[in-house]
């Protein structure tokens, strides 16, 4: 499965698992990272040190470190205070992270995952620069959104907020299968600090780990595994159930932008959401990914 990777890795610590994984993965050919929102570079960073570790060499883009219109919620990118204590790259073709991922769909037509899980800047840029890539695609697969009706969580999800301008470029795109993986199945994933410490032992959680106890460090006392989800339904599609419809993105009311309405329809509607999960079984996937490829020390 050739993928792709956009991520706003460096916030949230689960993009640095869900990158773990897919080095992990047998069936993945990662065909490049790029980076996005507030301090793309030191995110690319952080990609090369998992890269590093899995002994891969993956091409990594720094992109957009701004929303379109609003601005930026997410200024800094606070896990790479950890850095200095893995090796990775520092110099990075700036400026050619939309130009990568347009050359790379148009070498692979129908080939391509593109596996969006940051704010959606970069890949509204891409599908704006080149309106034929979303149907070049083979899927699109986005951690984004909140669907379906219920309490505690915010009325826009994070990533659809932080750039509401892109979420709507994106959800208006038509590639051949468009899945969004939802905080509705996502926020059921989760890990305490304690089991993270317990059960991360794979080398290449490593620098993982490390970059988690600055995520611990912030008073976050759990790891959601939004990210690693959504990279497991592009090769386990059946660890969810999905429903069609339509997703619209609100754009004009100030308390609520980038929230992501959903309509159901008929099959062959453009959009598919996640409605279920099962986690016992998506949590035997993902350890058994990562600890065949990278065994734990006996």
């Amino acid at each position: 499965m050739k993928v792709l990777l956009d991520t706003d890795i460096g916030s949230d610590i689960d993009d640095a698992v869900c990158l773990a994984y897919l080095l992990a993965h047998p069936d993945c050919e990662l065909l490049g990272i790029t980076t996005v929102s507030g301090e793309p570079v030191e995110r690319a960073k952080l990609a090369s040190a998992v890269c590093t570790v899995a002994g891969a060499e993956v091409p990594i883009y720094p992109g957009a470190g701004s929303p379109l219109l609003v601005p930026q919620r997410q200024v800094d990118a606070r896990q790479a205070t950890a850095l200095d204590r893995w090796e990775h790259r520092t110099e990075f073709d700036q400026g050619a992270a939309v130009e990568f991922l347009r050359r790379t769909i148009r070498a692979h037509p129908g080939e391509v995952t593109l596996l969006a899980i940051g704010p959606l800047t970069n890949i509204a840029l891409l599908f704006a620069v080149d309106p034929e890539i979303p149907s070049l695609l083979k899927q699109l697969v986005l951690m984004c959104g909140r669907f379906l009706p219920g309490e505690g969580a915010p009325v826009a999800e994070w990533n659809a907020l932080i750039d509401p301008a892109a979420t709507a470029i994106v959800y208006r795109a038509r590639p051949p299968l468009h899945r969004s993986i939802g905080l509705d199945v996502t926020t059921r994933t989760t890990m305490t600090a304690a089991e993270v410490r317990e059960d991360f032992r794979s080398p290449l959680l490593a620098p993982v780990l490390e970059f988690a106890e600055v995520w611990f460090a912030s008073g976050q006392p759990v790891i959601t595994f939004h990210d690693p989800l959504a990279a497991a339904t592009v090769f386990q599609p059946d660890l969810c159930t999905y429903q069609e419809g339509i997703v619209e993105v609100e754009l004009e009311e100030p308390d609520s932008l980038g929230a992501t309405a959903w309509l159901p329809g008929d099959a062959g509607a453009p959009h598919q959401v996640a409605v279920t999960v099962d986690v016992d079984r998506y949590f035997q996937d993902f350890f058994a990914v990562i600890d065949a490829a990278f065994p734990p020390p006996r």
